[in-house]
């Protein structure tokens, strides 16, 4: 019973990454339809940004460790941002108009694209994270922490808060919303469809980096294949709570956290990936638009 509550606890801290890259996955969703399948990639690229921000940081004497981990977390969000706009703009705006697999193809092939092309100008070879705080543990019971793990928790529902409040209290949050609804009426209305949608693709950028600087910092290890198996869960995690649902992918987010390391807890570590795959299609049929998914009749 110990172990199961400690991997609970654990798996809060894992499904708050989810949660960010999920979040990502529905809003893009939401807006446009499209699956971008180089979520993932972002997650990845925004981890190798920190990682070299940090060693220039630490280099030069710059900053100190903390402040320099969270000065390199905001520059790879933001880089991060505009690498997602420069993706949309040359990738899927051209293909708006078309059909949704070649969209889909395409998202998959600027994967590919991102994932080679980091593997040629840094190689596959794995890197160790600069560890810029010091790992302390906090044991309450028989409950063991770190602040590594407080840490995560803590960045990734202050984003979660934020995003929520841009959504429902911005101008361009509005404009996000009025497009999910009805693009062509959204534009009829002066608003600008396609910067609504370049934001969108910011924001959900943004929030991968994020993840995968915590996540660098947690393992202390970065990869250009990293973002693979997290990318595929994630959108695992937002379908499950809800495809263009943003509450929905944050609570998917967490459920995959929790169901990986309670498989762990279990002794069922090796088909953790099944249990989390076969506990997507049994809420699919029984809520085919997922836990807070609303399903819409489509006129034909």
């Amino acid at each position: 019973m110990e172990i199961i509550t400690q991997q609970f606890i654990n798996g809060l801290f894992l499904g708050s990454v989810y949660a960010l890259m999920a979040l990502g996955y529905t809003m893009v969703y939401g807006i446009i339809n499209l699956i971008n399948f180089a979520h993932g990639e972002i997650y990845m690229i925004g981890s190798f940004i920190g990682y070299f921000l940090i060693h220039t940081f630490n280099n030069y004497n710059v900053l100190p460790n903390a402040w320099g981990f969270f000065i390199a977390m905001i520059l790879s969000m933001v880089l991060s941002a505009v690498i997602g706009m420069v993706i949309e703009f040359l990738a899927y705006r051209p293909l708006r108009k078309s059909t949704r697999i070649s969209a889909l193809i395409t998202a998959i092939g600027v994967s590919y694209l991102l994932q080679n092309l980091m593997i040629y100008f840094f190689s596959a070879d794995s890197r160790s994270f600069p560890q810029s705080i010091a790992r302390k543990s906090y044991s309450i019971g028989f409950i063991s922490v770190s602040n590594v793990q407080l840490l995560i928790l803590l960045v990734s529902l202050i984003l979660i808060v934020l995003l929520q409040l841009i959504i429902k209290k911005t101008r361009m949050g509005k404009a996000m919303r009025a497009v999910s609804v009805d693009s062509d009426a959204a534009q009829l209305m002066g608003i600008n469809v396609n910067r609504t949608i370049s934001f969108t693709f910011a924001i959900g950028s943004a929030l991968a980096a994020a993840g995968g600087m915590l996540i660098g910092l947690y393992y202390n290890s970065i990869n250009p294949m990293m973002g693979v198996a997290p990318g595929l869960k994630s959108f695992v995690a937002a379908v499950l709570g809800g495809i263009g649902v943003i509450p929905g992918a944050a609570l998917g987010g967490f459920a995959i956290g929790l169901i990986e390391t309670l498989a762990t807890a279990v002794g069922l570590s090796q088909y953790k990936d099944a249990l989390v795959y076969g506990v997507l299609i049994i809420i699919l049929l029984v809520r085919p638009a997922g836990i807070l998914g609303k399903h819409i009749k489509e006129k034909v």
